[in-house]
């Protein structure tokens, strides 16, 4: 999503990079990074996290859920339980907040290689209103995306932190980032996190339930504030209970006209962003842009750290998540996806094991980049990565089109498992077009469209010949 430019290069078999005097252009020159200037290691991670994350969002686009990325308990009871169970692992170990750290740290990365760019070649008097309108336009196309496409937006919020947050940030010390960042995710998202889902409520209202029926085994009489702990816990149970009755409810509501959904959902999106946004979901994204401004400063994401770094940060961060997530999801599974255990095991430690958990993949991808191995299967991911803006807004179209909006409407019609066949299918229009489009094209279309506006002027679109 951000513009990349430096003066260093690894997978440069694919990135052709020229002298420091070369990139940086003639003297006061303010516009956008051109292709031969992009980074190939963030441009790969960048494609890389775009793709991975569809693999958590494709649930959200085909079937109905009732928590947080967790399928309905009938997804792990028919022919395909053990299956769909495995697919629950992976997805959860593996990807499940972890591609969103990792967009979220290169939107922050993205935010010093700006700045850092624009000083280089001595505008940095104009970086600050180049922020300014680049990410106020972000916040427009988040609002149309949101609202006439899909609410699961995520263009809103990066444009609104990087407003309200990152440009005072760019010039702390690495330390200072990483401190910030992490005590952003760890202490104020956690408390937002559980707030949102009400854990400390339900957790007090179990515990007093637990306490009447021990006085109803004993044989008591229930006192009127005991029969009404009884209903409110009764009660609470109900409402996070999925039963086919709910489900097919979702997927009526979901099976309406486009203007209904419009109606009905698209034009709440900007009141549910306000009312999620300061401490659910704001917190973990602006700790994780600020993680990643601190970790670009340190040359981590251009793979210009050593090999043991890179392998020590990754197994040191699968050893905390993955034994965290097997746990949290066998308990789970035991326990027939029960709420109250889904949010003591799952979602409880969600921000440890994104943090992590992120930062174990991310070394993991470096690692990979770094050994140089996989140069030519890296080259489609990284076109993904320099077109992530477009190919974001695709992918909801595609997604969109396919569950709702074509002849098909195959919303909650496919098996858990299932969705991810629409996964492949993205993903190869993805890797497939991106491809295709740069062999003509220096930017992806809504990169061209946003760089134009960014800077009032119209960029050149076509591929100059070498």
């Amino acid at each position: 999503m951000t513009s990349i430019a430096t003066s260093a290069s690894t997978l440069d078999s694919y990135s052709p990079v020229g002298t420091e005097e070369e990139l940086a252009g003639p003297p006061h020159a303010v516009a956008p990074v051109k292709r031969a200037e992009r980074i190939s290691s963030i441009d790969t991670l960048r494609g890389f996290a775009l793709l991975g994350i569809l693999i958590l969002n494709i649930d959200d686009f085909g079937s109905p859920l009732f928590l947080h990325d967790i399928p309905p308990n009938s997804a792990f009871t028919g022919p395909h339980a053990h299956l769909n169970l495995i697919v629950l692992f992976i997805k959860w170990m593996f990807f499940e907040g972890k591609m969103r750290f990792l967009f979220s740290m290169l939107f922050g990365a993205g935010v010093v290689l700006l700045t850092e760019r624009a000083e280089r070649r001595g505008a940095a008097d104009k970086v600050a209103d180049i922020h300014l309108r680049r990410n106020m336009w972000l916040v427009a196309l988040g609002l149309l995306h949101g609202t006439f496409i899909w609410n699961g937006d995520i263009l809103l919020q990066y444009g609104s932190a990087a407003l309200l947050f990152l440009y005072p940030c760019r010039k702390l010390k690495p330390k200072t980032l990483f401190t910030a960042g992490s005590l952003l995710i760890l202490v104020f998202w956690t408390y937002g996190l559980l707030q949102y889902i009400g854990l400390p409520q339900a957790l007090r209202l179990s515990s007093k339930a637990a306490n009447v029926v021990t006085a109803q085994n004993a044989g008591h009489p229930l006192t009127p504030e005991q029969k009404k702990v009884a209903q409110q816990w009764s009660d609470l149970v109900k409402k996070h209970e999925v039963t086919k009755q709910k489900i097919d409810e979702e997927i009526a509501d979901a099976h309406v006209s486009y203007l209904n959904h419009l109606i009905d959902q698209g034009f709440n999106y900007e009141k549910s962003f306000v009312s999620r946004s300061p401490f659910f979901t704001m917190a973990e994204s602006v700790g994780a842009m600020l993680i990643g401004m601190g970790l670009y400063k340190t040359g981590f994401f251009l793979a210009e750290l050593s090999f043991n770094t890179y392998l020590w940060t990754a197994l040191l961060g699968f050893f905390v998540s993955i034994p965290v997530y097997i746990i949290g999801i066998w308990k789970a599974y035991e326990s027939g996806f029960f709420f109250l255990t889904i949010y003591k095991w799952v979602f409880l430690p969600y921000p440890l094991t994104e943090l992590t958990g992120g930062l174990a993949v991310t070394a993991t991808l470096l690692l990979v980049i770094k050994s140089h191995t996989f140069h030519r299967l890296l080259r489609p991911i990284a076109a993904v990565g320099q077109t992530a803006l477009s190919n974001y807004l695709l992918t909801s179209v595609l997604c969109q089109f396919v569950f709702l909006w074509g002849p098909w409407k195959l919303f909650g019609k496919l098996d858990y498992y299932q969705v991810n066949y629409v996964l492949l299918s993205v993903w190869v229009i993805n890797l497939t077009l991106s491809t295709l489009w740069l062999r003509a094209f220096e930017f992806g279309p809504v990169e061209w469209l946003w760089r134009s506006a960014t800077y009032w002027k119209l960029q050149p679109m076509l591929k100059k010949a070498t």
